[in-house]
């Protein structure tokens, strides 16, 4: 809370303590100048459904249990940083809490990661043990986006398959892990200034490339403009180039879905896609075993 502005920590301040200083009060000024366990027989004179309220004083151990939770309240407020920038005798945050707790857990678990850091991405590939530890790394760290099953969705890719944007070695799967990756598909391509017509025969050449196209003069027409626009990144065949994240036109596979429509729109609007690196949050030692699990998906 250090960062809180001097009228929002004095606001803090004001509330904490004058809800702690007002129950206190409140206690004390409505209580009878006597307490006592012994019960009366005098009543307030009113009645409800034939049910009486007495007029009786706190029970002794509830003015004592009250008492105690407003000491407990100002012996908090001392020992913790409750008012506003205040950080408390104790010193105490939840920044350092957690910091204290990853340092715990890389003590303990880190010898576990680290007994896989020197053998091959292969050979974790094939290790039930190792296995077990990546299928948990990736269902917490990366199932979200890819699917607990790893066949992803829309926009995120199936990595239990033979297709991959940038390559399915140990090496290429280790380097997106560690680094991520950044995908992007400009808006129609090269030809900002692509027509609807041209953008119509690029589609069903596109479609083309997986025998998919109901229009063969507009296909071929759209060959001479995927030249233009698209196959810098994608080549001349449409095959994709794993260097720059370019998908395969001709495999049927489609990141975006493959219909007419859906193509259209990809090439009209472009895509974006970002694969965050995980270097700084797993670390190597967890990386590679997820390296050798995800390797495993598509090789076992």
């Amino acid at each position: 809370m250090s960062d809180l502005s001097t009228f929002w920590s004095l606001w803090i301040s004001v509330i904490v303590l004058g809800s702690i200083f007002g129950c206190a009060w409140l206690l004390f000024a409505t209580r009878k100048s006597q307490t006592t366990n012994t019960e009366t027989d005098k009543t307030m004179g009113h009645a409800f459904d034939g049910i009486e309220e007495y007029d009786n004083p706190l029970p002794k151990w509830w003015l004592y249990m009250f008492t105690a939770t407003i000491v407990f309240g100002i012996a908090y407020v001392i020992l913790y940083p409750t008012l506003g920038n205040m950080t408390g005798a104790f010193g105490w945050t939840s920044a350092n809490q957690w910091e204290k707790e990853v340092q715990e857990a890389k003590q303990k678990y880190g010898p576990i990661f680290a007994k896989f850091a020197n053998r091959s991405v292969e050979d974790i590939s094939k290790d039930p043990a190792a296995l077990e530890i990546g299928q948990r790394l990736f269902a917490n760290n990366c199932a979200i986006c890819h699917g607990s099953t790893a066949k992803g969705g829309y926009g995120f890719p199936n990595l239990t398959d033979d297709d991959w944007l940038y390559g399915g070695t140990p090496d290429a799967i280790k380097h997106t892990l560690t680094n991520g990756r950044m995908g992007v598909m400009p808006a129609k391509g090269l030809m900002p200034n692509m027509t609807d017509a041209q953008l119509n025969d690029i589609v069903n050449h596109v479609l083309s490339l997986s025998n998919r196209s109901d229009d063969e003069k507009s296909a071929g027409r759209g060959s001479q403009l995927f030249a233009q626009a698209c196959a810098a990144c994608h080549g001349a065949d449409g095959k994709g180039m794993q260097a720059l994240g370019a998908p395969n036109l001709t495999d049927g596979v489609w990141l975006y879905g493959g219909s007419k429509q859906q193509i259209k729109y990809t090439i009209a609007n472009g895509r974006g896609g970002v694969m965050p690196a995980q270097k700084d949050f797993l670390g190597e030692d967890k990386v590679h075993i997820l390296t050798g699990y995800v390797y495993s998906l598509s090789n076992n």
